[in-house]
């Protein structure tokens, strides 16, 4: 009890000492858990995808479209249990500045193929009947404050012209890491404008997503689904889910990268901060520690004084850090144009890896003072003058 008493007495010795290296600390606790969310931000969709699930798409380049043809001919593949698909729609809704997700998919099976959109059923209906409607993510709701039956207008720009939408559908995101921003209508709707305004580009799809019995059998499947379209007008690529969306990451691996080293670098500072502030408090405590080993003070009792002060300060540092993350996160979401991340928030793996950071770093910045404090002999302690 009264090696916990000194050790608190030492932790607050020097305030102003003491609270400027707690701010340093919550301050580079609060960026690295900030990178590290944005890291995982980048990497939701990845996280989103399902082991069942291939995405089949022009072997070329994802903009170019497949023959919606295909889609029959792939569902006959042994091992298939649902086949689906989507066209990437674009377009302009307010401003350009309002960005997600707009898709025409098909209304009979995309859902069953994404059970992690979740639809009231009557909604689901009443989205079937009518061939305008669309069904829209939680987050356009709220933010637009969009409910059941508004019209959402959109000025084309992949398909021009101005397409209006009635809102039939407001979907849940079943998981965390699902999209909650994605606007969905028919393809048909689409399609049948298309036919007329641009025949050229009518039949055509962007992908083809694929359900199949068991993921072990994903790399057979996708060389069947390939083959079966090689040497035609439009071969195919057929990958995992996960593989497909990493492939939408390497266009900004280097950002990414960068962003990863800074989160580490960040640790670094930290330790810097802390190990700075333990090598003066021990320094200016020589002759203190001489008194207590001649008092009869064991060299781990002054260890656990050196490390236990250490401590204090990383934990509080660590503490007043992740408590500002939160604020930190979500002022950085609102500086961020709208839908920039559709899934942004603090993971709590990134919590406890910033309490670990704190904690790791806090045993590390003792390690040098209390090496010295050690190895300094009593007599040379009691003449040192700070």
């Amino acid at each position: 009890m009264e090696l916990l008493k000194l050790l608190l007495r030492n932790a607050v010795r020097h305030k102003l000492r003491s609270s400027l290296t707690v701010i340093g600390v919550g301050v580079a606790v609060m960026a690295f858990a900030l990178l590290r969310t944005v890291v995982s931000a980048w990497y939701a969709g990845v996280e989103a995808s399902a082991a069942n699930r291939l995405i089949t798409r022009h072997a070329v380049s994802f903009v170019f479209p497949l023959p919606l043809a295909y889609r029959d001919r792939i569902a006959q593949i042994p091992g298939v249990t649902a086949v689906t698909f989507a066209n990437w729609f674009s377009g302009v809704y307010i401003d350009k500045n309002q960005f997600f997700a707009r898709l025409a998919v098909d209304s009979d099976t995309f859902f069953e193929v994404y059970p992690e959109f979740v639809v009231p059923p009557e909604q689901f209906e009443a989205f079937r009947r009518e061939r305008n409607a669309c069904i829209i993510g939680r987050d356009i709701a709220r933010r637009y404050g969009l409910k059941i039956g508004d019209i959402m207008t959109l000025e084309g720009d992949v398909y021009p012209g101005r397409w209006e939408f009635v809102v039939r559908g407001i979907y849940e995101p079943r998981d965390q890491s699902t999209d909650p921003a994605t606007m969905m209508f028919h393809y048909r709707y689409l399609d049948e404008r298309v036919r007329r305004e641009l025949p050229e580009r009518s039949g055509e799809v962007g992908w083809y997503i694929v359900r199949i019995d068991d993921p072990e059998n994903s790399a057979a499947i996708s060389e069947a689904i390939d083959r079966l379209f090689a040497n035609s007008r439009a071969e195919t690529k057929t990958e995992t889910e996960r593989a497909f969306q990493q492939s939408f990451l390497s266009a900004a691996s280097a950002v990414i990268t960068a962003m990863n080293v800074m989160s580490f670098v960040i640790i670094g500072i930290i330790l810097l901060v802390l190990g700075n502030t333990m090598v003066m408090s021990a320094r200016e405590r020589t002759h203190e520690y001489a008194v207590l080993k001649a008092l009869g003070f064991s060299g781990r009792q002054l260890c656990v004084l050196i490390a236990g002060e250490s401590l204090i300060l990383s934990v509080l540092g660590s503490a007043v850090g992740l408590g500002a993350t939160l604020p930190a996160v979500e002022a950085f979401e609102a500086a961020l144009p709208k839908g920039w991340f559709p899934v942004f928030y603090v993971k709590p793996e990134t919590i406890l890896a910033g309490a670990a950071a704190g904690l790791g770093v806090g045993v590390l910045a003792a390690l040098i003072p209390a090496r010295r404090a050690l190895a300094t002999r009593i007599v040379e302690g009691l003449r040192y003058v700070g």
